[in-house]
């Protein structure tokens, strides 16, 4: 019996567009979809050593919804290495600074640890309103 594993290479990929309206969506949820097409999971051909997912484009992300109480006491921490560099931000600032940050944010944090995550988080396009510049690739729209 001569059976062999077949992988696909780079150029046998191909990757789909996606619209996610994050109107009423909670965080974590929505995150997870996303990061499952970025990820290329639920494709046929999925393989953990190659990017095989999908360009995903998230609507109204200002629109999200998060549980309990975490618009105050979800924390985002930063440190510019400096001293006296540290930085934190709740999830309320942090929407209303930039409210596509909260989605990336989820979203890279459930992408894996390696050089792949930075091509993976590449095919994410967040927008804050309703509007997106990706019509001309026909995005199919995901509920």
């Amino acid at each position: 019996m001569n059976t062999k594993t077949w992988t696909p290479r780079a150029a046998e990929i191909t990757r789909d567009w996606y619209v996610i309206d994050a109107e009423g969506q909670t965080l974590g949820r929505l995150a997870t979809k996303i990061s499952s097409l970025l990820l290329g999971k639920a494709k046929p051909t999925f393989t953990d050593h190659l990017d095989s997912g999908d360009f995903v484009v998230v609507v109204n992300a200002a629109k999200i919804i998060v549980t309990s109480d975490r618009l105050l006491t979800k924390k985002y921490h930063s440190h510019s290495g400096h001293p006296g560099g540290y930085k934190a931000e709740t999830l309320g600032d942090l929407n209303a600074r930039k409210p596509t940050e909260a989605i990336r944010r989820a979203v890279k944090g459930m992408l894996p640890k390696t050089k792949l995550a930075a091509a993976q988080i590449r095919k994410l396009k967040v927008y804050a309103g309703p509007e997106h510049p990706h019509a001309p690739q026909q995005p199919k729209v995901i509920a």
